[in-house]
């Protein structure tokens, strides 16, 4: 059994965002020599998950709608409070309901790769989840397999 892993970094340029970083992993899974065995894709973020679906504009401002509605910003989150209640150093962002829609997004996924390639269909993309940009983030590639 192998086991590779690499950190790539991503930055996102709004507050929610889908950045398709699924050429990235195949990339190393390539890098990998992995031929069969799976890919996890981790965010060690509280507020930037990891979603498979479809890469199609349309669904993606759909998508922010959702999460815009289910977590709205202007809603009273305990957590933005958090700061100044222990008197905690903030980094000035207000971010309750970024941590609220990546609960609903989760933080990771796992790919199975059969043939050195990932399971995906031509319809799935791999997608960080930014729900508190603009921000630089890291993304955690992990191949396991022979």
């Amino acid at each position: 059994m192998k086991i590779y892993k690499q950190k790539i970094e991503i930055k996102s340029t709004t507050q929610i965002e889908f950045v398709d970083i699924t050429s990235k992993v195949g990339e190393i899974i390539a890098q990998s020599g992995v031929r069969e065995g799976q890919v996890l894709i981790f965010s060690p973020h509280s507020t930037a998950g990891i979603v498979i679906n479809h890469n199609e504009n349309m669904l993606l401002q759909d998508f922010m709608r959702v999460l815009y509605r289910l977590a709205p910003v202007s809603d009273r989150y305990s957590h933005d409070l958090f700061e100044l209640s222990r008197n905690n150093k903030s980094d000035g962002r207000s971010n309750g309901h970024s941590h609220c829609k990546t609960m609903l997004l989760g933080v990771s996924q796992t790919v199975p790769i059969e043939k050195g390639h990932m399971s995906l269909t031509d319809k799935q993309s791999i997608f960080l989840a930014e729900t508190d940009g603009a921000r630089t983030r890291d993304v955690v590639i992990q191949v396991m397999g022979l």
